[in-house]
């Protein structure tokens, strides 16, 4: 008889926990290209230090980049809904696209920034994508991240 009580709130306790995980969702707010670029052009006055016309020079250009990242997100969602994929001269059209985007903004701001900004911008700048590209991986592995924790370094994240 113990046992089987034991036994019951074992699994009430496993439900609970498990129903309690599902709820907490991680959506994140809607916010406003202006309410993103500001916050973008903070995070970067905390970390690269700029001055005021730094920051009216670089505002412009966050402006731009998550107004095009917002337009682009919204034509995949529309794509994902009808299932259609992208050709491979889409595909190509759209990377293409994308780097050409991300020299330009290199160039001006290496024209905004000083020399010790810059570098400190190229690193923080890596750190993403590395960011991004173990997320993607994490993705298609059918993981989840965890935060807080980091992942073993080698050649291969793969649990022993």
């Amino acid at each position: 008889m113990k046992n089987l009580v034991s036994i019951l709130v074992l699994v009430f306790a496993i439900t609970f926990t498990t129903q309690a995980q599902k709820k907490r969702g991680h959506r994140k707010a809607d916010l406003t290209t202006e309410q993103h670029t500001e916050l973008a052009v903070k995070r970067m006055t905390l970390a690269l230090d700029l001055s005021d016309k730094q920051q009216k020079q670089i505002k412009p250009l966050i402006m731009a980049k998550m107004a095009d990242r917002k337009a682009a997100m919204e034509k995949r969602k529309a794509a994902r809904k009808d299932k259609k994929r992208p050709s491979s001269d889409e595909m190509f059209a759209m990377k293409n696209k994308q780097l050409d985007q991300e020299i330009l903004m290199k160039s001006k701001m290496k024209n905004i920034l000083n020399k010790s900004q810059f570098e400190k911008f190229e690193k923080m700048q890596k750190g993403k994508k590395m960011k991004a590209m173990k997320k993607m991986k994490m993705k298609k592995n059918g993981k989840k991240m965890k935060k807080g924790k980091k992942q073993k370094k080698g050649k291969d994240n793969k649990d022993n």
